[in-house]
């Protein structure tokens, strides 16, 4: 399972022969101005929520590639209705797909479409493939459902939100960690713009000196599962 960081919340995982992207706000983001959308492979689009800080280059990258839509029952309907692909879900399901299991799972946020349309209840993923587990916690606060998890799941590797205003800050991120069982998280939802701007090596020591790995990859770089 091969893991690249797209800036702000977006993330590129391929697994099982299949490309995903997840939470897709590229275009938009002067830190990832390197990154060609059009370039970019995607069998499904993961989305956690419908803030436009997620789903920005969703319909410019399903058009590009004819991926499926993978998120919450309304977030799923609001693009079956613009003609997308889509796979609904909801929390705590689960689905077989034919990279691996997702299982769409809870988190604290709030969720709307630029437009105004409800964007349902905000959710994570947890996604199994390859003899590998990993869980993106999508934009929340922490919450004991995080404990929920290693009770099904062993995972190899934890994507939470760092950059706090928005979500959980990084002292709460370690607590994520210890609540799930992994020592192991990649940082993300941090740096785009002032709200959530961050010292990386302060926020890697904190971790560091919790005995845990914090990662904060490069815009473009990659991890391997």
């Amino acid at each position: 399972m091969k893991i690249t960081y797209y800036g702000h919340a977006s993330l590129g995982i391929e697994v099982g022969g299949k490309n995903i992207i997840v939470d897709p706000f590229i275009t938009a983001n002067e830190l990832a101005k390197d990154i060609d959308i059009t370039k970019l492979k995607a069998d499904y689009i993961l989305i956690t929520h419908a803030h436009g800080d997620h789903i920005l280059d969703v319909e410019a990258i399903a058009n590009n590639t004819g991926a499926t839509i993978v998120s919450n029952a309304e977030i799923a309907g609001y693009y079956e209705k613009k003609g997308f692909n889509t796979h609904p879900m909801n929390h705590g399901g689960s689905w077989n797909f034919d990279f691996g299991k997702v299982k769409y799972v809870t988190a604290i946020h709030s969720s709307s479409f630029p437009d105004g349309t409800y964007g349902g209840n905000q959710g994570g993923f947890v996604i199994e493939g390859e003899h590998k587990n990993i869980y993106i916690a999508g934009d929340t606060a922490l919450t004991y459902d995080m404990k929920l998890i290693p009770l099904r799941t062993k995972l190899d590797l934890a994507i939470l939100p760092i950059g706090s205003n928005f979500t959980m800050d990084v002292e709460d991120a370690i607590i994520a960690s210890d609540f799930l069982e992994c020592d192991k998280v990649l940082g993300y939802h941090y740096d785009t713009f002032g709200y959530i701007k961050i010292n990386h090596e302060e926020a890697k020591k904190k971790f560091y000196d919790k005995d845990k790995d914090l990662m904060l990859l490069e815009i473009g770089g990659s991890l391997e599962l």
